[in-house]
């Protein structure tokens, strides 16, 4: 399936970072550690190349350990700086306020020479929709402990529509921008891998074909996942071949989804599978490695 997805307000978020980005030390880019690469705008990396930048693998929690461990290396050749996280842990805050003054010691450095006690460093936060940006911002700003409200959350892509500056520390602000995908995927599968994952909004999409294009990969993957998820033990063990509508079909049986006449109903059934998928049910999976 060839799936494309750019609300117009993407254009407007691309320009409002363009002009922003001269008034930050630091750009963070938060990547799902599922999909290091797919959810990796290629357009940020002309948008920051001139701001050091600091690469935050969030949902490491629901990831491959191992595989994140590769993506961590794979950054950390190239010179760029990286932390796996998890957006809802309770220490972030302080390991993030951590990692980016150990970035900007230079410059903190060079100020207090000149006399200033503390040195302000500034930040842009930027991802992809839904890949845990404002969690990650409410858990920076303890919610509304820091006398702000928190950022709105949500299942659906695309709930934070504005900029906003929040306090962190005394030395440390971030800039919070919506979540930005970038016109065109060339490559089908990174499309797919998004909508696997949540990051494109799902009422443009068909749950069924999506489903059965995930069932397609895990069974070539991490055939157990499923296996031992919806008790299909049994119809492994047939001899025979299984076309992904089979086994959601299974699924389906194995969840008592029925409609009307007793058929089974394959969209729960698909939404099932996906949800279950991005909360981490399956286990923790990666779909790509470096």
């Amino acid at each position: 399936m060839n799936i494309q997805w750019y609300p117009g307000h993407m254009t407007k978020t691309r320009r409002m970072m363009q002009a922003n980005i001269g008034l930050v030390d630091v750009v963070i880019e938060l990547l799902d550690a599922r999909i290091p690469y797919s959810s990796k705008n290629p357009d940020m990396d002309e948008l920051a190349q001139a701001k050091p930048r600091l690469v935050l693998l969030n949902k490491a929690d629901l990831a491959d350990p191992n595989v994140t461990r590769q993506w961590e290396a794979y950054y950390l050749a190239r010179g760029i700086k990286v932390m796996a996280i998890s957006a809802t842990e309770k220490k972030i805050a302080g390991r993030l306020a951590e990692k980016v003054r150990g970035m900007m010691v230079d410059k903190i450095a060079k100020e207090k020479k000149r006399g200033r006690l503390t040195v302000n460093i500034r930040a842009m936060v930027v991802g992809i929709p839904n890949v845990g940006k404002s969690t990650l911002i409410n858990q920076l700003a303890g919610a509304a402990g820091r006398g702000g409200a928190p950022t709105s959350t949500g299942d659906k892509p695309g709930v934070t529509r504005g900029k906003q500056w929040i306090k962190v520390a005394k030395d440390f602000d971030l800039l919070d921008t919506p979540g930005v995908l970038w016109p065109k995927f060339e490559d089908k599968e990174v499309g797919e891998r998004l909508a696997f994952t949540g990051a494109i909004n799902d009422v443009i999409l068909d749950a069924i074909t999506l489903s059965e294009a995930f069932i397609g990969w895990i069974m070539e993957e991490k055939p157990e996942a499923l296996i031992s998820r919806y008790k299909l033990e049994q119809l492994m063990e047939a001899e025979q071949e299984l076309l992904p509508r089979d086994i959601l079909e299974a699924i389906g049986v194995a969840r008592g989804f029925k409609i009307k006449g007793g058929e089974v109903d394959l969209e729960r059934a698909a939404i099932t599978l996906l949800d279950e998928y991005r909360g981490g049910r399956l286990g923790r999976i990666t779909l790509e490695r470096p």
